[in-house]
């Protein structure tokens, strides 16, 4: 498989994402004028039809989320910034710090389902990078957050026992 090819089943991927994002095939075909059997080409990862360039600003708009853009940002080296640091602060480290374990142990578990009978199925690749689809948003979630902490100059550890008054 050439560097192209598995481009191609990232961005199907991340059209896959930004579709559920914004509520659905049928849901995305409204916002976008594209009729249902057009997204859900879209939407199928071994259809190779990708999304015009109109149509995936269109979508990322409605979700507010960058999500082909960021893949085609990363096909040559790139990535987006997230300019509201602001949202970033809001973002607590130990429950995002959670939630990227969470992910992990959940990525685990997809990884030794797949390849237990020594084979992993297209649906099963599918499945697995759902997941690390989750996990990538999670750490961009705890990234953020630790950019706040450093453009803050540092802040307190908020530790406390549970139950501790």
């Amino acid at each position: 498989m050439s560097a192209n090819e598995a481009w191609i089943f990232r961005l199907k991927a991340a059209q896959r994402d930004l579709i559920e994002a914004c509520g659905g095939v049928e849901r995305a075909g409204n916002k976008t004028g594209y009729g249902k059997s057009t997204v859900g080409r879209w939407f199928d990862g071994a259809d190779p039809t990708t999304m015009p360039l109109a149509a995936v600003r269109t979508l990322e708009i409605d979700c507010n989320q960058p999500i082909v853009t960021a893949v085609m940002a990363e096909a040559t080296g790139r990535r987006l910034t997230d300019p509201d640091l602001e949202r970033a602060a809001e973002v607590s480290v130990m429950q995002s710090h959670a939630e990227v374990m969470r992910q992990m142990a959940e990525l685990a578990n997809g990884m030794a389902m797949a390849i237990a009978d020594g084979k992993v199925t297209p649906a099963e690749a599918t499945r697995v990078d759902r997941i690390a689809s989750d996990i990538q948003s999670a750490t961009n979630d705890l990234r953020s957050a630790f950019a706040s902490i450093k453009a803050k100059g540092g802040i307190a550890a908020a530790l406390r026992i549970v139950g501790d008054e």
